[in-house]
């Protein structure tokens, strides 16, 4: 199955998003039907702050690393495309592209709606002109940087209709918890409905109920792990051979089992 008939499917879709080929190998092997990058956990992996701070071409390297492990589609988080140029965000993306994935991410952040709409443009332009299926998830962060305060659904199904109108292929509301307001956006607009991992979000039964046909985990996994590692690098540094060092730790043989077995 491809990368857009897994939005179309019986089941919801749940990315447990990566950031670089060892942790695709390790949510690989749990049986996934797709990978997806966050751009957090890539960023911060290649020694950048989230944000569009990524240099492009190491961020098509990271993809490419990925990409040569993965056995299911694969989705990258391109954040804002990292131009205001919607031209040069094509390019990007068809290097993303070049490297292997399926699907990207773009999101409009506090910009202007119309911008987030031209760049879509480009990007399916661009596509088409080299013979690409690639699936646009559009991510709308009302929720997530509050810039409706009051009327966060509507002003997301008037933006989701017009990044249909542009080419998107789904979108990714980043934020959104309440179960009325799922239920308002999976009705209210034509697009495949994506949210993110919230510690209020309901349950994978109560979201594939609703609708809602992609779940993705963000940068929680990357933090998860960041800070795994964190708590045992200070318990090294404090006790050696301490607990916090050991604790819940993967075994060796099963780490390099899992990496060796994603070689082919």
């Amino acid at each position: 199955m491809n990368f857009r008939q897994l939005h179309q499917g019986p089941e919801l879709l749940k990315i447990a998003n990566v950031w670089d080929a060892g942790s695709a190998v390790l949510v690989q092997a749990q049986g996934v039907p797709a990978l997806a990058t966050t751009s957090a956990g890539l960023a911060w992996a290649l020694g950048y702050p989230d944000g569009n701070h990524l240099p492009i071409d190491e961020h098509a390297d990271a993809l490419r690393r990925i990409a040569r492990i993965a056995r299911v589609p694969l989705s990258a988080d391109s954040e804002a495309g990292y131009s205001d140029d919607p031209t040069t965000v094509a390019d990007n993306i068809m290097k993303f592209a070049a490297a292997g994935v399926a699907g990207i991410n773009i999101e409009d952040g506090a910009g202007a709606p119309a911008l987030l709409c031209r760049k879509i443009e480009a990007i399916k332009t661009a596509a088409a002109r080299a013979g690409l299926d690639i699936f646009i998830n559009a991510r709308c962060d009302v929720w997530l940087k509050n810039l409706a305060p009051g009327r966060a659904v509507d002003e997301v199904l008037l933006r989701a209709r017009d990044y249909a109108a542009a080419g998107a292929d789904g979108l990714f509301a980043a934020g959104v918890t309440a179960v009325a307001d799922i239920e308002a956006l999976v009705g209210g607009q034509p697009l495949p409905l994506n949210v993110m991992a919230r510690p209020t979000l309901p349950s994978l039964t109560e979201l594939q109920r609703l609708g809602v046909r992609r779940i993705s985990a963000g940068s929680a996994i990357a933090e998860a792990a960041w800070g795994r590692a964190q708590r045992a690098a200070v318990g090294f540094l404090a006790e050696g051979a301490g607990s916090e060092l050991f604790e819940g730790a993967a075994p060796y043989p099963q780490i390099n089992g899992a990496v060796a077995a994603a070689q082919g």
